[in-house]
C-alpha cells in the first residue's frame, strides 16, 4: 500500500502593509469633531493668550506697542480706583448672593412639598433667568427712582423718609444687588428643588419615625445632602455676581455725567468689569485694560477657592 504523503500546512506570510496610523485610520472622526476645536482656539484660546500678552505692553489699538513689562501689574497693585471697584463688587455680591441663596433654598423645599402645579411654578420662577437683563435692569430703574419711585412711594406711605436709591453709595449697591437677587433666585431655586429631589424619602420617614421635627430633618438630612448642591450654587453665584457688568451698567448709566462705565455718583456702583470696560474703552488703554481683566481673574479664582473650602470645611 502507498504510504501517503501529508503536506505540510501552508504558513501564514508577513503582511507588507503597515497598519494605519490612529490619526490616518479615524480621520473622519476626528474631522467631525474638529470645527469646536478651531472655533475654540479662534475665539477662546487665542484671545486669552493675547491679552496676556497684550498685558505687558502700552497700546492704544491703532498704534504700535510698546514694551511695559510689569509696570502695568505694578501700577495694577497701586491703584485705588481698582481697589475701590474691588470693594464694590465684593459688597454687591455679598448682598446679592447670601440672601439669594437663602430665598433660593426656602422656594426650592415649598416647591418640593407642592403637589399641584408643580411644572407652573417651576416655569414661573425660572422667567426672571431668561428676561433680559437690560429689560429688568431699566424696570428696576423705575422701581427704585427717587422721585416716582414705588419702593419710595411705600416708604413715604407708612411715614418713613425717601431715599436717594440710585444717588447714594449704599442706595446703589443696594439696589443693584436686589436686582441680581430677584435675577436669580429662580434659577438657583430649581437647582436646588433637583438636588432635593435626589435625596430618598426613606430617610425622612425615619427620621419622623424616631420623632424628629421638620427644623431637625433640615438641619440634620436636607442640608447635609444638598452640600455638592449647595457648593455648585455658591460657586457659580461668586464667578457671575463677582463680574456683574449689565446690571450697574444698565441702572446707573443716566446718573452720571463722567462716563458711561463709572458706575453713578463717586463711583459708588463701578464693578471690577465696569472699570475694566473704562480703561480700556473710554481711556483706549488695552494694555492696561489687560491687566485689569487678569486681575479680575484671579480675584474670582480667589474667592471661588474660599467659598469651596468653606463649604467643604463645614461638610467634614
Amino acid at each position: 500500500m502507498a504510504v501517503l504523503e501529508q503536506t505540510p500546512p501552508a504558513v501564514a506570510q508577513p503582511s507588507t502593509t503597515k497598519p494605519r496610523s490612529g490619526f490616518r485610520k479615524y480621520w473622519h472622526l476626528y474631522a467631525a469633531i474638529s470645527p469646536f476645536y478651531l472655533i475654540f482656539l479662534a475665539f477662546g484660546l487665542f484671545p486669552v493668550g493675547f491679552s496676556l500678552y497684550l498685558s505687558f505692553h502700552r497700546w492704544d489699538g491703532l498704534g504700535s506697542m510698546e514694551w511695559a513689562g510689569l509696570s502695568q501689574y505694578q501700577y495694577l497693585l497701586s491703584d485705588s480706583d481698582f481697589w475701590n471697584s474691588i470693594g464694590n463688587t465684593i459688597i454687591i455680591w455679598a448682598l446679592a448672593t447670601f440672601p439669594m441663596i437663602f430665598l433660593a433654598m426656602v422656594t426650592a423645599v415649598m416647591l418640593n412639598s407642592a403637589v399641584r402645579f408643580k411644572g407652573l411654578y417651576r416655569v414661573a420662577y425660572f422667567l426672571p433667568n431668561v428676561t433680559s437683563v437690560v429689560a429688568i435692569a431699566i424696570v428696576f430703574g423705575s422701581i427704585f427712582s427717587t422721585n416716582n419711585g414705588v419702593v419710595n412711594a411705600v416708604l413715604h406711605g407708612v411715614g418713613l423718609d425717601q431715599v436717594a436709591w440710585l444717588n447714594t453709595p449704599w442706595g446703589i449697591k443696594v439696589t443693584i444687588a436686589a436686582l441680581m437677587t430677584w435675577q436669580w433666585t429662580g434659577y438657583n431655586a430649581i437647582i436646588f428643588l433637583a438636588g432635593l429631589q435626589t435625596i430618598p424619602s426613606d430617610l425622612y420617614e425615619a427620621a419622623r419615625m424616631d420623632g424628629a421635627g421638620p427644623i431637625q430633618t433640615f438641619f440634620r438630612i436636607t442640608l447635609p445632602l444638598l452640600r455638592p448642591t449647595l457648593l455648585f450654587v455658591l460657586v457659580v453665584s461668586t464667578v457671575t455676581g463677582l463680574q456683574s457688568f449689565s446690571e450697574p451698567q444698565v441702572l446707573l448709566q443716566t446718573s452720571s455725567n463722567d462716563s458711561t462705565f463709572a458706575g453713578g455718583p463717586g463711583h459708588s456702583g463701578q464693578t471690577m468689569v465696569l472699570y475694566f470696560f473704562q480703561q480700556t474703552f473710554d481711556n483706549n488703554d488695552f494694555g492696561y485694560g489687560a491687566a485689569v481683566a487678569w486681575g479680575i481673574f484671579l480675584v474670582v479664582v480667589l474667592f471661588s477657592i474660599i467659598n469651596w473650602r468653606l463649604v467643604q470645611r463645614r461638610g467634614d
